[in-house]
């Protein structure tokens, strides 16, 4: 099929305002060389993920694939992750609940976030959690040279560095949307990339029974779940905040231990 009604395909399939959700376990990618439709909304809190097959150039390395979740026999592991804060609304009430229930997360930082909320950044940092890059402004990645992709990644990284004294080691990008520069110029940085295996569609407004339902239908031993501090439909992650504590629980009693995505990695290395 031609790789542009392809992608095209694959980018309706979202829908109008939809995350692109994840199957594949290490690498998604949006060929170098293919012209690519623009993305149906510029919503921050709308991932937009492709597969067009084995286009990764070869002298993109093993490392600088994306993982989306870590499969390991005997793995009872789940990563809580968070896009696009940090913010002075939400943000505050998630970690309110992660505080309570004695539960570490992961968090990916739009840097023009960060650089607003200063002291959320620390907050975040200081309870313990992880944190990532999530560009400075969430463009689509995939249709920027590649002075753009590195600035976007660079300054962020600068901001975060300058918050908390330590540069981020991961980086989730904008929509989920991948290619070959935003894979290498990622590596290069000293990234490793993260998707997700498990999207709850909380920035859509799904109601709270819709959220818990898309965790439990897809979360498996080693998945990572994809949430979000700020954004959200409208503005609006009340039914996030309110599904949170009802995620954990199941999770809990599904006998899942709560980890980082540095935990989650970290555990298929051992």
């Amino acid at each position: 099929m031609n790789p542009v009604i392809k992608a095209a395909i694959l980018l309706a399939l979202v829908g109008t305002m939809g995350c692109g959700k994840t199957e594949l376990a290490k690498t998604d990618l949006i060929s170098s060389n293919t012209p690519i439709p623009p993305p149906i909304s510029s919503s921050p809190s709308q991932p937009v993920t492709m597969n067009t097959g084995n286009s990764v150039d070869e002298h993109v390395s093993a490392a600088a694939t994306v993982i989306h979740n870590v499969k390991k026999d005997g793995l009872r592991q789940v990563a809580l992750t968070f896009d696009d804060g940090p913010d002075d609304k939400y943000t505050s009430r998630i970690l309110d609940i992660l505080k309570k229930e004695q539960v570490k997360a992961t968090f990916f930082l739009i840097g023009e976030h960060a650089k607003q909320h200063p002291q959320m950044v620390k907050r975040i940092v200081d309870e313990g959690h992880a944190v990532g890059n999530h560009s400075w402004d969430h463009p689509n990645l995939v249709q920027a040279d590649a002075d753009k992709i590195r600035s976007e990644i660079t300054s962020t990284d600068d901001e975060i560095k300058r918050i908390t004294g330590k540069e981020p080691t991961l980086f989730r990008a904008p929509y989920g949307a991948v290619s070959s520069p935003v894979l290498e110029i990622a590596s290069s940085t000293g990234h490793q990339l993260i998707g997700w295996s498990v999207d709850t569609l909380d920035w859509d407004g799904k109601s709270v029974v819709d959220i818990l339902s898309n965790v439990r239908k897809e979360v498996r031993p080693g998945a990572i779940v994809l949430q979000h501090s700020a954004g959200g439909k409208k503005g609006n992650l009340n039914n996030t905040v309110e599904a949170l504590p009802q995620i954990i629980a199941y999770l809990k009693q599904k006998g899942y231990a709560l980890v980082t995505v540095p935990e989650l990695i970290s555990a298929d290395k051992n």
